[in-house]
């Protein structure tokens, strides 16, 4: 098992940054994609970013690409998500998810393990 959990939400004001952080332990050896995805109320979780084990690869949401940035440390087991001149419409639940799919996957079915979520509200 891989558990996973997220940290640096909080309410900002558009156009500020935040800068979350994904925390994993257990069988990280297994794990070899990871991403962001994000769940805003009444609507469906939806991906945000991910990242290949290595790093060297990365995948954006259209929504995202320019403002948001994914990095990983594999010898700290941790992911990052720079998020950058936020907007009303990123205010979501962000989610921490892993797989042990090598290949950079956008569909949440995918993923092994899941983080708790942590709240990022931007207001206008």
């Amino acid at each position: 098992q891989v558990q996973l959990v997220e940290s640096g939400g909080g309410l900002v004001q558009a156009g500020d940054n935040l800068r979350l952080s994904c925390a994993a332990s257990g069988r990280t050896f297994s794990v070899n994609t990871m991403g962001w995805f994000r769940q805003a109320p009444g609507k469906e979780r939806e991906f945000v970013a991910v990242i290949r084990r290595s790093g060297s690869s990365t995948y954006y949401a259209d929504s995202v690409k320019g403002r948001f940035a994914i990095s990983r440390d594999v010898a700290k087991n941790t992911m990052t998500l720079q998020m950058n001149s936020l907007k009303p419409e990123d205010t979501a639940v962000y989610y921490c998810a892993a797989t042990r799919i090598l290949v950079l996957t956008t569909t949440p079915d995918d993923y092994d393990y899941w983080g708790q979520g942590t709240q990022v509200t931007v207001s206008s």
